[in-house]
């Protein structure tokens, strides 16, 4: 290990040593923190500390699944004789998972003592929005008139405990339901309705994702014996992003690290920009008090940016109070100074930003992925996508829709959760008619009357109402539909069955695939456009593909249909697979950038309003976290930086004059060039930029 503790700085270096004992590494921006943590794993390996005592946690796949591949990189560098198979065999044994993966693992093991049966799902966005349209239909609650995403993301607060009833962003959404009559008694109403919420839950078996980190954090509280199994297993801790943890994951470390104390934890308060969905910078003074005896190190060279772009960034950032005192310095030279622009409107600024790229393409040789577009509010992003797409330059949109959300995808998955899951109502009703069999609305109707009656699920209705005993259960439910009820419950039965009997889940999934013919699905849903039925139908054809992968990955000892489906489950939106992402430009807000870099990076609409956020300002009541916001986005840019902020933009149908945004006058004037808004400014290009290529062809 010696060679690669020599590449590293005397205070990362440091890090990596400190084994024993409760460790705060605050982690600048661009100061190498993955690569410490990385090499903290492989020396304390190199140590004989057991794989199986390591827990390391983060908050994306993504970055859980780059720090498991840069482990066992390092440790193939440093086998020492250790042949690949043993090098894999460690490299498994790792826990390196984000919290949620995490807290799920401890639910499949201990889900009982909470009254889950094993084969619980865990319910994602989509099937949340289902639910809870359910769990309204039966209070008589019409959900068209519900804000379901502001509804769910209030229950969220109110499970997490971010949140309380009396809130008056409750007794707002009651007088918008009430017509105009809030008060105590409006909010009853959603009180009832986030119980019956919960109820359906237990019902169907499910969890959400809160039930991930709150359900766990319950089980370590209320019972020794499980607390005990995981502090004596996990003895060495490192959580990564740390000051993005909620109260929740912050227990939920307490908990599993507080008897050994052999906690490390890494993170910056500076790049603290999601308090908006719990993360809370806060938990950096809870570990002083909660460790007292902890080490505090500083990682404060930048190996990313150049000089007067981090010169930049400190600068606005020492605005900030309440933070931890740190000054990021650079060996990379001052560099290109940060170029501001005042375009005219937002058509402007898009079509000066768009110009700009393919002007830098040509001049410097840089491929489009070397650039990023980054924005504070998604209502940005239109103009600026309509501009690259006139001036032909690709990109990629990030925070569209996953994979695993499209329609089709969610359709071949709903079958299979069902058959994991038959208590799983939401899926059951995305597939009980999809393929079309006859199954309508009022035989659907029907079954809720009964289930709801009984308090029982879906699935355990169609076997009473089928189970051959008429006098058992009075319905209104046609032959014909009992029939197709019949056939559908007759498919989940046999593919219980194919499962439990074949190893091979792709195959079995694409015979299942066959058997409802999807295709002819596909083809009758759309008759007037055989492209996207074929699109769907290549989509299906990934999607097998993907767990054909899942099943030959050597990495996952056991493949089960339940792990896959756990997998996509906790499938996040920043995973973009590199065929995706080479060679276009990144289109993304700056809360989405965050851990990204760029060798360019244009930030949009810096004017007061926007950055900062005019809202979040008054919610917040101090522009502080938009000041961190605004610093991660400088911290971005590898090479040069450039910003806009126009003279107008257009707020829905209106026009309105725009200021420059405070924060600019926080950075200093030195390094910055105001510039006309002229996308050649300070590019030398020839009068033809083609005359190189034509001298080329004549000769």
């Amino acid at each position: 290990m010696q060679h690669l503790l020599e590449q590293l700085n005397p205070q990362q270096k440091e890090a990596v040593l400190a084994i024993e004992g409760p460790l705060l590494i605050i982690a600048g921006a661009g100061s190498g923190k993955t690569g410490v943590i990385t090499t903290r794993i492989a020396w304390m390996l190199e140590q004989g500390i057991p794989a199986e005592s390591i827990l390391a946690m983060t908050f994306t796949n993504k970055a859980a699944g780059e720090m498991k591949e840069r482990v066992k990189h390092l440790l193939e560098e440093n086998a020492r004789g250790t042949t690949a198979r043993g090098v894999a065999k460690t490299a498994a044994a790792l826990t390196i998972s984000t919290f949620h993966a995490f807290g799920l693992a401890v639910l499949r093991r201990y889900g009982r003592l909470l009254g889950y049966r094993p084969n619980f799902t865990v319910y994602d966005s989509g099937d949340q929005v289902a639910l809870l349209k359910e769990a309204a239909r039966e209070l008589t609650i019409d959900p068209e008139e519900l804000e379901i995403y502001t509804v769910l993301q209030l229950f969220s607060g109110i499970k997490t405990e971010r949140i309380k009833w009396s809130d008056e962003r409750w007794y707002e959404m009651a007088a918008d339901l009430g017509g105009g009559s809030g008060g105590s008694a409006g909010v009853s109403t959603f009180q009832d309705l986030y119980r019956s919420y919960q109820e359906h839950l237990v019902t169907f078996n499910a969890v959400d994702f809160d039930d991930l980190i709150m359900q766990p954090l319950a089980l370590l509280r209320d019972h020794p014996n499980v607390r005990g199994h995981y502090a004596d297993r996990f003895r060495y801790i490192l959580v990564d992003e740390f000051q993005d943890t909620s109260t929740p994951q912050y227990n939920l470390l307490y908990q599993l690290g507080h008897e050994w104390k052999n906690v490390c934890v890494v993170g910056d308060d500076d790049q603290s920009i999601y308090s908006w969905r719990g993360a809370d910078y806060s938990n950096l003074v809870r570990f002083e008090k909660d460790f007292p005896r902890f080490r505090e190190i500083k990682l404060e060279r930048n190996y990313r940016s150049t000089g007067g772009i981090l010169s930049a960034a400190n600068a606005v950032i020492a605005n900030n109070t309440n933070r931890k005192e740190k000054a990021l310095w650079t060996q990379i030279e001052v560099g290109n100074p940060i170029e501001l622009s005042f375009p005219d409107d937002d058509l402007n600024e898009a079509s000066f930003i768009a110009e700009k790229i393919k002007l830098m393409a040509y001049r410097d040789n840089r491929r489009y992925d070397a650039f990023g577009i980054l924005f504070r509010t998604n209502s940005q992003a239109r103009v600026i996508e309509e501009a690259l797409l006139e001036a032909d330059i690709p990109y990629h949109m990030s925070g569209g829709q996953s994979f695993f959300q499209r329609k089709e995808i969610k359709d071949v998955a709903g079958y299979l959760r069902v058959i994991l899951n038959p208590d799983d109502d939401v899926n059951l009703l995305r597939t009980i008619n999809t393929p079309r069999r006859g199954i309508g609305r009022r035989t659907v109707e029907e079954l809720h009357k009964i289930a709801d009656a009984r308090r029982i699920s879906l699935y355990s209705t169609i076997s009473l109402i089928l189970s051959g005993n008429p006098g058992e259960v009075e319905h209104g439910i046609g032959k014909s539909a009992l029939d197709s009820l019949g056939e559908y419950m007759e498919l989940i039965e046999e593919y219980q069955r194919r499962f439990e009997e074949s190893k091979h889940i792709a195959a079995t999934t694409e015979r299942l695939v066959t058997e409802i013919n999807y295709w002819g699905y596909l083809v009758q849903e759309f008759q007037k456009s055989d492209r996207a039925a074929k699109a769907k139908w290549k989509n299906i054809g990934f999607f097998i593909k993907s767990i054909d992968r899942y099943e030959t990955n050597p990495d996952v000892l056991e493949p089960t249909l339940q792990g896959y489906l756990n997998r996509i489950s906790l499938q996040t939106r920043d995973e973009l697979s590199e065929e995706e992402a080479a060679g276009k430009v990144n289109l993304m807000t700056i809360h989405a950038a965050k851990g990204l870099e760029f060798d360019v990076v244009f930030l949009a609409g810096v004017e007061d309003g926007i950055v900062p956020h005019q809202r979040a300002v008054e919610e917040s009541g101090n522009p502080e976290e938009e000041r961190r916001l605004f610093y991660v986005a400088i911290t971005r840019a590898r090479e040069q930086l450039f910003l806009t902020s126009c003279r107008r933009r257009q707020v829905q149908n209106d026009i309105l004059e725009a200021v420059p945004s405070p924060f600019l006058e926080e950075i200093p004037p030195e390094l910055l060039v105001k510039t006309d808004g002229d996308p050649a400014t300070g590019m030398n290009l020839p009068e033809d930029p083609f005359a190189m290529l034509k001298a080329q062809f004549a000769e």
